[in-house]
């Protein structure tokens, strides 16, 4: 039997505002990231999505963006966590080095104490997939990180024959789990609506 799971970007920091690489480290929601999860409850409220379980990182900026869209109990997880960028933490997005082929930084960031992407995409599998074939778990929402989602998104879809996805904030990645596999529906962006309202 498929099972559906909604895996969601948390919404704008202030380090995303600042233009400051973030992944181990973490800096509160703004008032805009506060704005951009109330939408994407709105989303699944309207659109009548309820969930069976909800999970999170363990980071502050992806539980913020949960309690936000939920008032569910929710289990926070490691494997959920951003990728961990060494010594580049905190620094300015500037200094991040070109993406190579594929749209990913590769094992840049280990010799900077940092983790490698297929390392990032290993953890990211592994916790989602164990989420996903536990019982009563048929609609599942996690929140994550745009990295993280990213990397996960890579191992169950070739992004080169799509259209780029762009992982703005409290976006939300849908797929479908049968099997141990992973299918990609589509991206929601809850924010394109709001946009063209305005």
């Amino acid at each position: 039997m498929k099972k559906i799971l909604y895996l969601m970007r948390h919404g704008q920091t202030l380090f995303n505002l600042r233009r400051k690489v973030q992944g181990a480290c973490d800096s509160p929601l703004t008032q805009e990231g506060i704005r951009q999860a109330t939408l994407a409850k709105n989303y699944f409220k309207e659109n009548g999505i309820e969930f069976d379980h909800a999970y999170s990182s363990t980071q502050e900026r992806a539980c913020d963006t949960l309690e936000i869209i939920t008032d569910m109990e929710y289990v926070r997880l490691k494997g959920l966590k951003e990728w961990n960028f060494g010594t580049f933490e905190g620094e300015s997005e500037d200094l991040n080095p070109k993406n190579k082929k594929g749209g990913t930084y590769g094992d840049f960031f280990v010799q900077y104490n940092g983790e490698e992407d297929l390392e990032v995409q290993k953890r990211m599998n592994k916790t989602l997939t164990e989420i996903m074939n536990k019982e009563d778990h048929e609609t599942v929402l996690a929140v994550s990180h745009g990295g993280a989602c990213f990397m996960f998104l890579r191992k169950w879809e070739d992004l080169s024959k799509r259209e780029k996805i762009h992982f703005t904030n409290c976006c939300i990645l849908k797929f479908e789990f049968e099997d141990n596999e992973f299918k990609f529906i589509e991206v929601i962006d809850p924010l394109k609506k709001d946009r063209k309202s305005t």
